[in-house]
């Protein structure tokens, strides 16, 4: 037990010197937009609801809460959604989340498997609120996550270090073609603060072998990752899902740009493929034709981002302004737009 103390304690101290500055002095969504955002997706539990998909909760929506709340200063907020996310969704033996709470069924969790970006969003949020806001109780519940997605969901295979989209039902024997893969779970900024919560070599070579395995991903005309990747072999569109880029990937460009990756090559290629007439579009990766096309700003700031980040370009006026309708848009938009705030504010 000391020794668990002690690398708490450790890495309460690691995060506030890494965090304080924008933690303390910076409120990175601002708060008219915040008050929107809880005003159409935060019910008075503290359940984040995605109202394009059936309002059903999950943890990576509650994750998005705990970060943008963080984002947004608002410690009030950020217990209200812990709170539900720990009473409903830390359902597990092992420490993770449940992936999915559905209001429509009882009971309302069916499905026990995690998801690990939900883990890693969780635990990453919970580890910056804890830092700035001095709640050790925060950076333990946070240290006990990071532990668990290490020792459950970082797997080594084939020579690399993978991060399973859930603990169960993507590696052999179950899966035949696993282990397959999701690349838009790899929270890249994420990673260093799992590195502080539960020490270990293997979350900088998670990170590696995730972007490793993102440039090495060009399927089809429009050379895209696909949603589901299989790594039985070759990397391959994975058997039983539909072989396309689609509403997952989206967001890989804005977690690269929010971690710091500065790659031109890499962005240039997922931009352009991504994109049709002007705006980010979901691909059929066999043909490389469209199959819808995602005009709300909260999609199109992804390629706002990267224009910033790669070239300097200031982002549009539409960017800018936060009218919310759909959980998921609306969440990248506020991502993006709070990135831009601290990093980029020449871009604004």
């Amino acid at each position: 037990m000391r020794g668990i103390a002690t690398r708490l304690m450790a890495g309460v101290v690691a995060l506030n010197l890494l965090w304080q500055p924008a933690a303390a002095q910076q409120v990175l969504v601002a708060p008219q937009a915040w008050a929107a955002y809880k005003t159409q997706f935060l019910d008075q539990t503290g359940r984040v609801i995605d109202n394009g998909n059936g309002n059903i909760s999950h943890s990576e929506g509650q994750g998005y809460g705990l970060l943008l709340s963080y984002l947004a200063n608002s410690p009030s907020d950020f217990e209200q959604i812990w709170y539900f996310t720990r009473t409903e969704l830390l359902l597990r033996n092992d420490g993770l989340a449940v992936w999915k709470w559905d209001p429509n069924s009882k009971p309302h969790v069916t499905d026990i498997n995690n998801a690990s970006d939900g883990d890693l969003l969780i635990a990453y949020a919970l580890a910056l609120a804890g830092a700035a806001w001095k709640k050790p109780e925060y950076i333990e519940a946070a240290a006990k996550m990071a532990h668990s997605l290490l020792t459950e969901a970082v797997v080594q295979s084939g020579g690399r270090t993978l991060l399973m989209p859930g603990v169960e039902g993507f590696m052999p024997p179950g899966r035949k073609d696993g282990p397959v893969i999701n690349p838009s779970y790899w929270i890249y900024e994420a990673l260093p603060v799992m590195a502080l919560l539960a020490p270990s070599d293997q979350w900088q070579k998670l990170s590696d072998d995730g972007l490793a395995l993102l440039r090495s991903m060009q399927f089809g005309p429009r050379k895209l990752p696909a949603e589901w990747v299989s790594l039985a072999r070759m990397p391959a569109p994975a058997e039983g899902f539909d072989a396309e880029f689609a509403y997952n990937a989206i967001r890989i460009p804005l977690y690269l740009a929010r971690a710091g990756v500065t790659d031109a090559e890499l962005f240039g290629r997922l931009q352009q493929g991504m994109t049709v007439d002007g705006a980010p579009a979901t691909i059929d990766l066999t043909t490389g034709k469209p199959k819808a096309a995602l005009s709300d700003a909260g999609y199109r700031i992804v390629n706002d981002v990267v224009a910033c980040v790669v070239h300097g370009t200031k982002l549009p006026e539409s960017a800018l302004q936060f009218s919310p309708a759909l959980y998921y848009p609306s969440t990248l938009q506020l991502l993006g737009l709070a990135f831009v705030g601290e990093k980029h504010p020449e871009c604004l």
